[in-house]
């Protein structure tokens, strides 16, 4: 049976669009003209805000997208990156503000510490002021405390009911010698003052973080003083809210109410009124010509409904989408944009089509393909958040089941992670590195990498997450030992490579179905090669940075052998890198497994699900692992081995060439020094105290 429109359905439809368009002119002349609106100023307290602030009786084409106004208990406050700041004053014709952290206001201690950072593009901050860093959750195992004049930079905070101490500095301040202690902290958050507020004591640190510091917002303001002079009201453009507009009694212009650009918006009067009449009789016979067509088009569709006229490609996507399962390809060579499947001549085809372009040598997809290969980024696609984005389960037209990293808006503006991970990866091929098939093009709407998927989860999954209970039987020591020699692998490979990954840690060690590990996440790494270190401020993830590097800003092959040693220590016992809920002194886990090995107190680290108490194998194994480890986790990275030697000790391990050295667990034995002995090391320096200078960034 055949379906027709009804008649009177059409009708109406046509009658409804009319009458809408006929009146639009009548419901634009009573509307408030941007002119009129964006004459009256946010008030909040006593203070008054103009361009390019907007919010509270103030429209949003008022002012810029990222300068949104609320007023709380007479205080303005203003949120950027995601932190909410109040506004203590505001110099207009200076275009500066004066801004303070809200979380940081009354408290020391917030709920969540984050970095004050402002878009660069939006601000200018060349003012006399510097950065105050606060230090959370530090130890204090080498008598911080009684440094004279600690005290006065220590405060306290509690978590889970637990009291912590924590520190501030600033680099140019005269402070007390606890540098060595910092890097026992868990975390860290830079706050800029003004140079002039004296911070030596936590009390002054209080008044400072109060007094806030300056900013001077860069957003259209030269446009904007030439539009005020033309007597003019500054604005946003409604086809671009980033963009700028200029209105005027006389309309709404690009810059200045003299210039002819007219950009929407025409002011009242029977020029306005007969523009928009014009408007709405052309607009009317479109409207009529557009149902028109529709109705032909729709009744011609349901008529030949069963002549599916679409591209092979568009068919082979639509089942892509809804196919319950299908065989996972890789790829054969790394460096390949798109390999060679033994496909229908359509998937030839469109394989082809798509190698076309390169970038760095991996494939360019659209955004339309990988919006199409994720069901438009659903939610129940995802994998998993990184820490540059969110990674989600796709499939591609040619059957691949890949994994499609989408980066943060802030990442997509400062395109550098994205670019340094191309480069990277398609520089390497090994197997234990997870394969990048492609990427969009930097100029595209969104920057999506396209990784080959891996299927088992994290490391972290396995150990202490979601999958810890399922599958504890099925990882036993064997399983866990070649993860640590595969992983080892893989990063002696990069060392050889030249390249230093930054954030070694379990979250970022994928596996197979049957636990091969394929390290991933590049976002961090950085190139090193013909150079002995790399200067830059400190990033990573905590519990796993390496503590010289906190302190020097250096960075080297052996900073990856440091949060390698965590990872070891992971798979001896199961326990997170950092976990609040732990003792005040066990809340780092490195720190935790250094001063069970020194008190001959492994069996209390050791996962028991492991066999350790029970098989002389296992036992001997993960003592020497653990000894690794030891070695890994030292202070100075000159007293812990190369990757190339821990792959070769891993080796001997797991071939029973070392298990005779150290049968028992309690023949370790720790030095003054802390490093087990009857290894051709030098022993770390026993002076644990405080250095004379304070390290500052560089």
């Amino acid at each position: 049976m055949k379906h027709h429109l009804d008649p009177t359905r059409a009708v109406f439809i046509t009658a409804t669009v009319l009458t809408t368009i006929f009146q639009f002119p009548v419901l634009r002349s009573q509307e408030t003209r941007p002119y009129d609106a964006c004459n009256q100023p946010i008030r909040c307290g006593n203070i008054e805000f103009g361009y390019p602030f907007w919010g509270l009786n103030r429209p949003d084409y008022c002012g810029h997208s990222s300068f949104q106004l609320t007023c709380e208990s007479n205080d303005p406050m203003l949120v950027l990156d995601s932190v909410p700041y109040r506004i203590l004053d505001i110099e207009s014709s200076a275009y500066t503000i004066t801004i303070a952290r809200n979380d940081l206001w009354s408290n020391l201690c917030p709920q969540f510490l984050h970095n004050t950072t402002y878009n660069s593009t939006l601000f200018n901050d060349n003012f006399d002021q510097e950065n105050v860093y606060l230090y959370y959750g530090c130890r204090d195992n080498y008598g911080a405390s009684g440094t004279p004049g600690a005290d006065n930079f220590r405060f306290a905070c509690t978590v889970n009911d637990t009291q912590i101490d924590n520190y501030f500095y600033r680099p140019g301040g005269l402070v007390p010698d606890i540098a060595n202690n910092l890097v026992q902290c868990n975390n860290s958050v830079s706050v800029p003052v003004n140079r002039s507020s004296v911070t030596l004591t936590v009390s002054e640190l209080r008044s400072a973080l109060r007094d806030g510091f300056e900013l001077q917002w860069r957003v259209n303001t030269d446009v904007c003083d030439r539009c005020v002079r033309s007597n003019g009201r500054c604005g946003s453009n409604s086809t671009s809210p980033d963009g700028f507009a200029c209105f005027c009694a006389n309309g709404n212009f690009s810059r200045t109410c003299n210039n002819t650009g007219e950009i929407g918006g025409a002011a009242g009067g029977s020029k306005g009124n007969s523009v928009g009449t014009v408007l709405g009789i052309v607009g009317a016979v479109v409207a009529v010509v557009v149902v028109g067509c529709g109705i032909f088009v729709w009744r011609m569709r349901r008529k030949n409904r069963t002549i599916k006229e679409v591209s092979p490609a568009r068919i082979e996507t639509k089942a892509i989408l809804t196919a319950g399962s299908s065989q996972r390809l890789t790829s054969d060579t790394f460096t390949s944009s798109i390999p060679s499947f033994p496909s229908s001549k359509t998937s030839e085809t469109s394989s082809k089509e798509f190698a076309k372009s390169t970038y760095f040598g991996a494939q360019v997809f659209s955004y339309e393909e990988l919006e199409i290969a994720t069901d438009n980024f659903n939610d129940s696609r995802e994998l998993g958040e990184g820490g540059f984005g969110t990674v989600y389960l796709g499939k591609l037209i040619d059957g691949r089941e890949v994994a499609v990293k989408r980066l943060y808006e802030n990442n997509f503006k400062r395109v550098e992670q994205f670019l340094n991970e191309v480069r990277i990866l398609t520089g390497l091929d090994h197997e234990n590195l997870v394969k990048l098939y492609g990427c969009t093009s930097r100029r595209s709407r969104e920057l999506l990498l396209v990784y080959e998927y891996i299927p088992n989860g994290t490391v972290a999954d396995h150990l202490h997450g979601k999958l810890a209970n399922a599958s504890s039987s099925l990882f036993s020591w064997p399983i866990r030992l070649n993860i640590a020699l595969q992983t080892a692998e893989a990063l002696a490979y990069l060392h050889k490579s030249g390249v230093i990954h930054r954030d070694v840690k379990s979250n970022n060690i994928l596996l197979e179905k049957n636990f091969q590990v394929k390290v991933a996440d590049f976002g961090l790494s950085r190139l090193f090669e013909n150079v002995t270190h790399v200067s830059t401020a400190p990033q990573g993830t905590p519990g796993y940075v390496d503590p010289e590097y906190y302190q020097c800003y250096q960075l080297t092959d052996k900073s990856d052998v440091y949060s390698f040693g965590v990872v070891l220590v992971e798979l001896i016992s199961s326990l997170q890198a950092v976990d609040t809920s732990r003792h005040r002194l066990d809340i780092n886990l490195a720190n935790m497994a250094m001063i069970k090995i020194q008190n001959h107190m492994l069996h209390e680290l050791v996962d028991k699900s492991i066999g350790f108490e029970k098989n002389d194998s296992v036992r001997r194994m993960t003592t020497l692992v653990a000894e690794l480890a030891f070695r890994c986790l030292q202070q100075e990275r000159e007293m812990r081995p190369t990757m190339k030697e821990v792959l070769e000790t891993l080796r001997g391990i797991q071939n029973g060439d070392l298990n005779d050295q150290k049968p028992e667990v309690l023949d370790i034995i720790v030095d003054d020094c802390g490093l087990l002995k009857d290894h051709n090391t030098e022993p770390i320096s026993p002076d644990f105290g405080f250095g004379n200078t304070m390290v500052g960034s560089s």
